[in-house]
């Protein structure tokens, strides 16, 4: 036993550490253990306890769990893109998020999280074409997370999503990698036209919260967009804008603000 248990770190550390989180969190709390073992203890992997965990969320009485679970578990089987997109999403939220002390946390509990790997099987089903179910799951996560993310939009790895209230992301909208973002952010567009009409956002950019990103523009790589900025033109990489509309208003201050997570406009004396 204790060499599959060797063999099953090596082979995936993120589901082993949950694993022995999830036996510990029970050991300290009997009572949950029948959400951790239905949630966690009862599957093989990450993406089976993915499959379980989205379909239960997002099943109503228009689509059940089973058929939303068959879907996720295709998904998953099909693109393992998406299985390593939810590890890294979780280490993010891990290391960046000072509420999240286990990767336990944001399987169970973070709708952030949860929305996003929602996001991410939808977007798998929009590229193959199956674009009536992509908006059916635009919908319910919409309606379950309080995120509404367009099932067309593209999403790197290692997304944070903080609090995850009222987060909006056009169709065209592209997020980096290593991109960390708070509640009530808008990447949008500024008006009816029916083209490439919304932001893309470098890698490792921190947005604030009460951000808007309005309009086809590129945002440069780990750039810092403060808290309630309205974002309408071009931003170099490594910059700070603030405002409204926003205008640059120093240097990024740190070479990973949205791993940094510092929303201070001015550094520190020891920045």
């Amino acid at each position: 036993m204790p060499d599959a248990k060797e063999h099953v770190s090596q082979i995936d550390p993120v589901w082993s550490q949950i694993i022995s989180e999830a036996r510990k969190a029970i050991a300290d709390e009997p009572l949950l253990g029948g959400l951790i073992h239905s949630s966690i203890l009862h599957h093989k992997s990450l993406e089976k306890a993915l499959a379980y965990r989205v379909s239960l969320k997002l099943a109503s009485g228009e689509m059940s769990e089973q058929i939303l679970r068959e879907i996720a578990d295709g998904g998953y089987a099909t693109d393992p893109w998406l299985g390593d997109a939810a590890r890294a999403d979780l280490v993010a939220v891990l290391d960046r998020d000072p509420a999240c002390h286990r990767l336990l946390q944001p399987l169970l509990y973070f709708k952030g999280y949860q929305a996003v790997q929602a996001f991410r099987l939808g977007h798998w089903l929009w590229q193959q074409g199956r674009h009536d179910l992509a908006y059916f799951l635009q919908m319910r996560i919409s309606e379950v997370f309080g995120i509404d993310i367009h099932p067309g939009a593209r999403l790197g790895r290692g997304i944070m999503i903080d609090h995850a209230h009222s987060i909006v992301i056009g169709e065209t909208a592209v997020v980096g990698d290593n991109v960390s973002m708070l509640h009530s952010v808008t990447l949008g567009g500024t008006g009816k036209e029916d083209d490439d009409r919304h932001p893309k956002i470098g890698d490792g950019v921190l947005i604030g919260a009460g951000a808007k990103v309005l309009g086809n523009i590129h945002i440069g790589h780990c750039t810092r967009i403060a808290a309630g900025s309205v974002v309408l033109e071009d931003v170099p990489p490594m910059k700070t804008v603030a405002g409204v509309p926003a205008r640059i208003v120093g240097e990024a201050g740190c070479d990973q603000p949205a791993v940094s997570m510092n929303h201070l406009l001015r550094r520190s004396s020891d920045g």
